[in-house]
């Protein structure tokens, strides 16, 4: 680009303006309230995550939600980290299900993950969230902005990064505030020391500047411009509704071929809660079925890898705290097409590894 500004100093007029670029178009794209703050801050998802649990827990009870990696996560962080004891958990009973959302009690904080990436189970909708709440809702969208219809006025914080649907580089992760949150921010002073890296306020002053651009630490000017390139072609292709329409598209077509192979499944347990961006697969045969963890551990690396030695795709295997199985991502920068190619080569893969196994 001819106006980028690699090399140049994030702090200089023209690099805050290209921070304050990717805040704007983010904002518009996801059509976020205009009272809401919108930043970019350190750390990926993770450090945006954090960053609410450490600020702003511990006002009341908190209500966790947990169904996968991610969200056990923070539940871990919020019981042994920040040592609140107020805290009720709503754990799903296996991985590929959701906990009962109606059992939920917005008197308290809540903290939950939109999507559950390694899982492929996300919310089914925004209903279960109501509108006049007492406690924060804190929401892990990392794999759901950009990629998932949300309706952010149920939502008090919400958290994601650069390289989930964006597909841009790490590192940098951005969190959005409702005037509950700020107000909580300003109001509230944890019983806790807070890192440098993590601290919204000073003196009991919201650092308002880190919502026009400036930062907490020193960005990438380069993965700046990366972001910007891709939220350009967000708004040139037709913007938010197309970009849910396309991963759709992908869960669309992934679920016709599910149906007609026996021997893949989806991990979600709900089509309701299945993921249309981190779309989790497992295999249903009976030489995989009669197999150890470790076999089908062994079973899925040798498909994977199959189909990674042709060329057909790569970095398909589920998260390794995931039941051992397939992770296709379907978010919006994906072409369908593409994923139409994949499928035969799983297919082939799956039949040569069932008979190494047989």
């Amino acid at each position: 680009m001819s106006d980028a500004v690699v090399g140049r100093s994030h702090r200089a007029p023209a690099g805050r303006a290209k921070l304050r670029e990717i805040i704007d178009k983010s904002k518009h794209l996801l059509d976020l309230p205009v009272t809401y703050k919108l930043a970019i801050v350190p750390g990926s998802d993770t450090g945006a995550i954090e960053m609410a649990l450490w600020n702003l827990l511990g006002h009341t009870g908190v209500e966790v939600c947990c169904w996968e990696n991610f969200g056990f996560t923070w539940l871990a962080d919020i019981v042994g980290q920040l040592k609140l004891t107020d805290v009720t958990v709503h754990r799903a009973d296996t991985y590929g299900s959701i906990p009962d959302l109606a059992k939920v009690n917005f008197e308290h904080d809540v903290v939950f993950t939109w999507n559950g990436t390694t899982s492929g189970v996300c919310v089914p909708g925004d209903s279960w969230i109501p509108e006049t709440r007492k406690g924060l809702t804190i929401c892990d969208a990392t794999s759901a902005a950009f990629g998932m219809e949300i309706d952010y006025r149920k939502l008090d914080v919400v958290t994601w990064s650069w390289q989930k649907a964006l597909g841009g580089e790490g590192a940098h992760g951005m969190i959005a505030l409702s005037p509950a949150a700020i107000e909580r921010l300003s109001t509230f002073t944890p019983d806790r020391p807070l890192p440098k890296i993590f601290r919204l306020v000073k003196q009991g002053v919201l650092l308002g500047e880190i919502f026009d651009g400036s930062t907490i630490n020193t960005p990438s000017m380069l993965a700046v411009e990366d972001a910007l390139d891709t939220l350009n072609w967000c708004i040139d292709i037709g913007g938010q509704a197309e970009l849910i329409r396309r991963s759709r598209r992908n869960l669309d077509t992934i679920a016709r071929w599910v149906s007609a192979n026996p021997h893949i499944d989806f991990l979600a347990t709900d089509a309701r809660t299945t993921s249309s961006t981190s779309i989790c697969l497992k295999f249903r045969h009976d030489v995989f079925d009669a197999l150890t963890d470790t076999g089908k551990a062994d079973f899925t690396r040798r498909v994977c890898a199959k189909v990674e030695e042709n060329g057909a795709g790569y970095d398909i295997g589920s998260h390794r705290e995931a039941p051992p199985g397939l992770r296709i991502w379907g978010g919006p920068t994906v072409e369908t097409e593409d994923i139409d190619r994949l499928l035969p080569w799983i297919d082939w893969a799956f039949l040569e590894t069932t008979r190494e196994f047989a």
